[in-house]
């Protein structure tokens, strides 16, 4: 009886946590999958709305504002996470030394990631102005033609990635730093005693062994840039036209403006399904590059 209680004991202690997962995440998924199979509009209950089965999901197969939100989502999110990967891990790979004043310049690097995305949007919105945006003032300074920052779509776009960049280039800096310094020194030193050079240790033996972190903040950053909406909204409230109209702008518009909480529904799932499958692509992913690292440290272990 008491071995029996002992190996319930776990399980209770777990109960608490499972059961707001189920309240807290697996609920609202599951109302929201139902929910994309009815016709349902704000004026109704769930249960008034009329089963179509999969009527919205065939409908987003024809629907050219869903196939454009859709592309400029996955543009802008490859295109700026792409850049802050870069950006991120070159300024941890130059600063990964002693530097008088190291604390106070994490501090300021990790700035723009603490402002709400609502005042980086004002923030940039102010600074990307026609007339009296510093943009535009420093080029009208220096005798060069002003740019449409948020009037033209393809300058609109790069204005939003510019804006998304500056704030979370630091999430990428940190994490970078920290996988860093937390590397073996005696990898390190046997590459070095080996003739290693700088870059022959970045490229061969710092990168590798930092790579399972680097492809958790990368899929961290991924997921967070295909939910963006705030910025986005703020900046340009995805004009003009529908040039940096991203999903997660046009599952808001279809539920609150259009009124189609069942449309809006399907779009989210949509949503979650490519998450999902990139989230088990970047998982399967690290698994092989930790058993590449483990190889790499060991192979400069026995070096």
């Amino acid at each position: 009886m008491l071995a029996n209680a002992n190996r319930l004991t776990p399980y209770l202690f777990l109960l608490p946590a499972v059961a707001v997962m189920v309240v807290a995440l697996l609920y609202p998924i599951g109302y929201m999958i139902w929910a994309s199979f009815l016709d349902w509009n704000p004026s109704q209950r769930i249960g008034e709305a009329d089963f179509v089965g999969l009527r919205n999901y065939f409908n987003l197969l024809g629907d050219a504002a869903f196939h454009e939100s859709l592309w400029v989502t996955v543009k802008f999110a490859v295109l700026v996470v792409g850049i802050e990967m870069v950006l991120g891990v070159g300024l941890a790979l130059l600063l990964d030394r002693e530097l008088r004043g190291m604390t106070l310049l994490r501090t300021v690097f990790i700035l723009p990631m603490m402002i709400a995305p609502i005042v980086v949007g004002l923030i940039w919105r102010y600074m990307y102005h026609p007339t009296v945006g510093t943009f535009n003032r420093i080029l009208d300074s220096l005798g060069l033609p002003t740019a449409p920052w948020l009037s033209d779509g393809d300058w609109a776009f790069a204005s939003v990635v510019i804006a998304d960049i500056w704030q979370w280039t630091p999430f990428i800096f940190i994490l970078s730093l920290a996988a860093l310094q937390s590397l073996p020194k005696s990898a390190m030193e046997a590459a070095r005693i080996d003739g290693a050079t700088g870059w022959q240790l970045i490229w061969h033996i710092k990168i590798p062994l930092m790579m399972p972190v680097l492809i958790v903040t990368c899929l961290l950053r991924l997921i967070d840039a295909f939910k963006v909406l705030e910025v986005v909204l703020v900046l340009t409230n995805g004009g003009p036209g529908l040039s940096t109209e991203i999903l997660a702008l046009r599952i808001s518009r279809t539920a609150s403006e259009f009124r189609e909480l069942g449309y809006a529904a399907a779009m989210s799932n949509v949503l979650l399904i490519l998450l999902l499958i990139l989230t088990l692509a970047m998982f399967l992913y690290t698994k092989i590059t930790e058993a590449r690292a483990a190889r790499v440290r060991a192979a400069i272990e026995e070096g």
